[in-house]
């Protein structure tokens, strides 16, 4: 008989019994004419094939449809500096989303490090049983680094879904908000709160598709050149927002008449401050579990709010976007992602909306049926259009 597990009966920690995964055959083993085919002598014949021509890892291997969910566990959901072991529970989610939502297979790995070039040469090592890279959960700044020298080194899709899955969902959101209240990207006034992994890759991907005035805040207030405690990634991101607009201030003051509220602080912001922006405002308190504005409060004086919470309308739920790319992405054998993928990745998942635009409905549900495909598609083309597709 079984021994009850110590939290038995709490259905959260049932579901959990003996992880969330497990390995499937694809092919049947039911006697020795099969076995020998499976694996010795017959897989011999394919091993040689791959040996005098690699590429055939792609017809003959689980490789080019397979991605490796990494992390140190050092930056998990909302709890932080958990460890790898604490860690594995998320990335085994993870790993079964990859799969319900775009028929990606995905491999959880927990790596006992947090040394940037230790973290940096053990996936390079690793590559090679990969088709893609999925870094998750690592800490800023080193996941900046550590994404950037990985896309230098692999020649296969590598993608912080911290920074960039949130991104492509939060644009998504945004460009429909901006569609109902009027708004064009070019004159819009948006300042994100929070300059970790994903709130620079959201002020990115804001420029990117074409939003001007963009301001963005860490903890001691708005990242522009005249500081001089910033990193190399703040600092660049400085030159390409609050000095090109030449905004400054406090965050009270860069509030004042702002049409659009990004937070990915965990911060709490005060009611005059959100009382303070432009009307008809558009709030995306995406801090979990608690918004940095409760969607009670913001709708007190925002037309739009979106949290990252399931239980409110306009969830950004990165899994609207991630499964999609990386199917995209490996449909057309894609040697990176780029950010034309991830703006195409915005754009579809905006489209999707349609005529069913209203305040609370400004992003499609993750269990839209519709989604994984409209994100693959759009994110295949993009590859193609930017020259990273392999395949036709």
């Amino acid at each position: 008989m079984a021994t009850p597990h110590p939290h038995a009966g709490d259905p959260v920690f049932d579901l959990h019994v003996g992880g969330k995964m497990e390995t499937v055959s694809t092919v049947g083993l039911h006697g020795p004419d099969e076995l020998s085919l499976a694996y010795t002598p017959g897989v011999a014949r394919v091993c040689e094939a791959i040996a005098a021509e690699p590429s055939l890892t792609e017809h003959y291997t689980w490789v080019p449809n397979t991605v490796a969910v990494v992390t140190d566990g050092t930056a998990v959901l909302g709890l932080g500096d958990i460890g790898p072991a604490a860690a594995m529970p998320v990335m085994e989610g993870k790993a079964v989303l990859f799969k319900q939502f775009g028929g990606v297979d995905a491999v959880p790995i927990c790596l006992d490090t947090t040394d940037v070039e230790e973290i940096i040469e053990t996936v390079v090592r690793l590559a090679p049983s990969f088709g893609g890279i999925n870094l998750e959960d690592i800490s800023a700044p080193r996941c900046f680094e550590i994404e950037e020298r990985l896309k230098e080194r692999l020649d296969i899709p590598v993608f912080h879904d911290d920074q960039h899955g949130t991104a492509v969902v939060a644009l998504a959101a945004l460009t429909n908000a901006l569609q109902l209240t009027g708004r064009d990207a070019d004159t819009v006034r948006v300042v994100v709160q929070g300059a970790g992994a994903a709130g620079v890759a959201v002020a990115r991907i804001l420029l990117e598709a074409g939003v001007r005035d963009v301001v963005v805040l860490d903890r001691k207030g708005v990242l522009h050149s005249s500081r001089s405690d910033l990193t190399a990634v703040k600092a660049a991101l400085a030159r390409d927002t609050a000095d090109r607009v030449d905004r400054r201030g406090t965050f009270a003051h860069v509030m004042a008449g702002a049409d659009v509220y990004i937070g990915v602080s965990g911060g709490q912001v005060p009611e005059e401050i959100v009382a303070s922006m432009a009307d008809d405002a558009i709030v995306f308190g995406l801090a979990n579990p608690t918004p940095e504005v409760h969607p009670e409060l913001a709708r007190r004086y925002a037309r739009v709010v979106a949290t990252g919470r399931s239980d409110f309308p306009n969830q950004i739920n990165n899994v609207l976007a991630f499964p999609g790319i990386f199917r995209g992405a490996f449909d057309v054998h894609a040697t990176a992602i780029t950010e034309g993928m991830k703006v195409a990745a915005a754009t579809a998942l905006a489209s999707l909306v349609g005529d069913d635009l209203r305040e609370d409905l400004v992003i499609p549900s993750p269990f839209d049926p519709r989604v994984p495909g409209a994100v693959r598609d759009a994110v295949a083309e993009a590859a193609r259009r930017d020259g990273v597709a392999r395949r036709p």
